[in-house]
């Protein structure tokens, strides 16, 4: 099951990103417009993953550029990184906008937006294109930064929504970072471990 849904998660996301997109219009005449911002990540952050996963471009690219050729990341960490870690907090987020308070889906706005710093930070100092480099300049920092703005001026929207949300945006992209880091050096272990043999 996992190899399965490991194979087809860019055509899960294209066509779960098309359907979102096309019911905004709708969406957006019963929703207010705070919560509405926060739905619009999940579509926005879907199309970035068709951008960034079709043909296993990130997960070859993060390997190769990032750890030199170490397989750092499998494609079933690519699953398992975004069904919980970006389709879950979304819709956590949204949920929690939706029936607790708006402040709330902030985890949801703040996860693009955290995640477009090294996708650009990237591109401008190697000065080259990576996986998922076009959909952060042009979709997650427009979008993700309307989409603050608005939520940020809601009543009862304070510090500790913005502290909670980006810190778990933040926590998530890191965790990321350390299982990625993990997974190479077990992996130049038996690299080290085979070549004694």
């Amino acid at each position: 099951m996992t190899d399965w849904l490991s194979r087809h998660l860019v055509a899960g996301a294209l066509f779960m990103g098309m359907l979102l997109v096309v019911l905004l219009p709708v969406l957006g005449t019963v929703l207010p417009l705070a919560l509405l911002l926060v739905l619009v990540q999940l579509p926005v952050y879907l199309l970035h993953q068709v951008e960034e996963h079709t043909g296993d471009r990130f997960r070859k690219w993060v390997n190769e550029q990032v750890f030199g050729g170490v397989e750092a990341l499998h494609r079933e960490s690519i699953l398992w990184i975004n069904l919980p870690g970006v389709w879950g907090v979304n819709l956590v987020s949204l949920y929690a906008a939706c029936f607790v308070e708006i402040g709330w889906g902030l985890s949801a706005i703040y996860l693009p937006l955290v995640n477009a710093v090294p996708h650009i930070l990237g591109g401008l100092v190697g000065r080259q294109s990576n996986p998922g480099l076009w959909t952060s300049v042009v979709l997650f920092v427009p979008v993700g930064g309307y989409a603050l703005r608005v939520v940020s001026v809601e009543p009862g929207v304070g510090m500790v929504h913005h502290a909670a949300g980006l810190s778990v945006a933040v926590g998530i992209h890191l965790a990321i970072v350390v299982y990625a880091r993990a997974m190479a050096a077990c992996a130049a272990m038996g690299a080290r471990v085979s070549s004694r043999k």
